[in-house]
């Protein structure tokens, strides 16, 4: 494996299935599929696509070659087609999937042309309830900084790598390997990283259990000269590896694993720690970014970029850098002397791990969260959760949940009402504004210059952070 960073795509670009081939995409402005896009293209595949609306990202596609439609009615389709790609979000009776039938073309999902474009390269997934984007972005960053210029697709837009996907020179490809709806079974990495394992997506699966046993068969994707690379002191992650045959190295912020960062002190809300590697001190990570939670990231990342071939040391500077992904406790300014942060956070693991951080970060007078549920099922599932993650919190907001997926069945059994009762009732103060602008408006009259105000959620509630900012 040490080979990776060093080994280019030239070859493998010449020896790609896709090469010539002609691969229509249906929804080609998001991330991932204007980065696997990107990467047929270098591979010499003939592509195409289409997205509702233009943006950069559709620009660049097209002056990279790519043929762009905003019209998703199949203007672009034609028998000549070898493959047409969609993304989860394009249902079976989308216009431009129903003329992909009508001629009979082979149609296969994101996460299963994800895992075809993996199969070419030196894959590292990164797998987990929580930590999948930071934890790819920190590998990416890493071995970019050191010269291996790897494509990625990352499920956040990050800064400093231009985006969040990208097609590089070299032979590793780093993508995040999401279990819902059991997609990342698509991949099979040479690296497969697991953060961690947690009940979510129970409108999908039926229990922990069936969780666990999902992330049995991706790690049984992994082949026996490959990597799996686990938190080691996760109850979950253990039962899911029993049995597997790869080799598994162990990370944890403890003493007695493969990988063990000791915490060392705090710099401003950012971690420092001292590394080992098989309990032989290899360099102290001082974090750029907030929080204990990213320690654990990074020290994981670190392994997986010396999987990759970079050295411990490498690996360690590259990674102290490392600056963070776009929703993932991001300033957005100042509003009335307050300080406004956006971040990502909708599982009851990622409030409190992100609160805690923001209250070291930043010892603000008073934390204010605004958060946005995210699917009436996710809070019904897990309601009594997240009832007790806002304890770092002075107040939290909470407007109507923000739903995708949701039945009108399921949109009948919890409310946003009923969460913040159930936060009271655990001695925290928590109030319900059903609209943005009954927030943004409590918020102008009760904000104060020492406080720290998060907008947090899965869904649109950055919407009132770039509104406050920009007020």
């Amino acid at each position: 494996m040490d080979a990776a960073i060093t080994e280019t795509r030239t070859d493998a670009q010449a020896a790609s299935q896709f090469r010539g081939k002609r691969v229509h995409f249906i929804g080609v402005g998001g991330t991932g599929m204007s980065g696997l896009a990107r990467m047929l293209l270098d591979a010499g595949a003939i592509v195409s696509g289409s997205d509702t609306s233009s943006s950069p990202i559709t620009f660049d596609l097209s002056k990279k070659g790519a043929k762009i439609s905003r019209n998703q009615s199949g203007e672009l389709l034609n028998s000549k087609i070898d493959l047409v790609v969609r993304t989860a979000a394009v249902p079976d009776k989308n216009i431009e999937m129903l003329a992909a039938g009508a001629l009979g073309l082979k149609t296969v999902k994101y996460a299963q042309m994800l895992g075809m474009v993996m199969g070419e390269r030196f894959g590292v997934a990164v797998a987990g309830t929580h930590g999948k984007s930071t934890t790819s972005a920190m590998i990416s960053f890493a071995l970019a900084q050191c010269g291996a210029d790897p494509s990625f697709v990352i499920g956040g837009t990050v800064p400093q790598l231009g985006g969040g996907s990208h097609s590089g020179g070299g032979n590793v490809f780093v993508a995040e390997a999401c279990e819902f709806d059991r997609s990342f079974h698509n991949l099979h990495p040479k690296i497969a990283l697991i953060t961690n394992i947690e009940p979510d997506h129970l409108d999908y699966y039926r229990d922990i259990d069936e969780i666990i046993e999902s992330f049995r068969d991706f790690a049984r994707r992994v082949p026996p000269d490959g990597l799996i690379i686990a938190c080691g002191n996760d109850r979950q992650v253990a039962r899911a590896l029993s049995g597997i045959t790869a080799p598994i190295e162990t990370v944890a912020l403890k003493e007695n694993y493969i990988w063990s960062t000791r915490v060392l002190g705090i710099d401003n809300g950012c971690y420092r720690g001292e590394v080992s590697y098989r309990n032989q001190r290899v360099g102290t990570l001082h974090l750029s970014v907030a929080g204990e939670h990213n320690l654990l990231n990074a020290t994981m990342a670190v392994a997986a970029c010396c999987a990759c071939g970079v050295s411990p040391a490498d690996a360690i500077e590259a990674m102290g850098r490392f600056e963070g992904v776009d929703r993932r406790m991001t300033v957005m300014g100042r509003f009335r002397g307050a300080t406004v942060v956006d971040d990502y956070g909708h599982h009851p693991t990622e409030i409190r791990t992100t609160l805690k951080a923001l209250r070291e970060r930043f010892e603000p007078g008073r934390l204010i969260c605004v958060f946005q549920p995210h699917q009436h099922s996710r809070t019904r599932s897990l309601l009594e959760d997240f009832a007790r993650s806002f304890v770092q919190a002075d107040e939290t907001i909470v407007p109507d949940i923000y739903f995708v997926r949701d039945s009108d069945a399921e949109r009948q059994k919890v409310t946003a009402a009923d969460l913040v009762k159930r936060i009271q009732a655990n001695g925290q103060k928590a109030i319900h504004l059903d609209s943005f602008e009954k927030i943004v408006e409590h918020l102008k009259q009760n904000t104060r210059e020492d406080d720290l105000i998060v907008t947090m959620g899965a869904g649109n509630i950055w919407e009132i952070g770039r509104v406050l900012t920009t007020d």
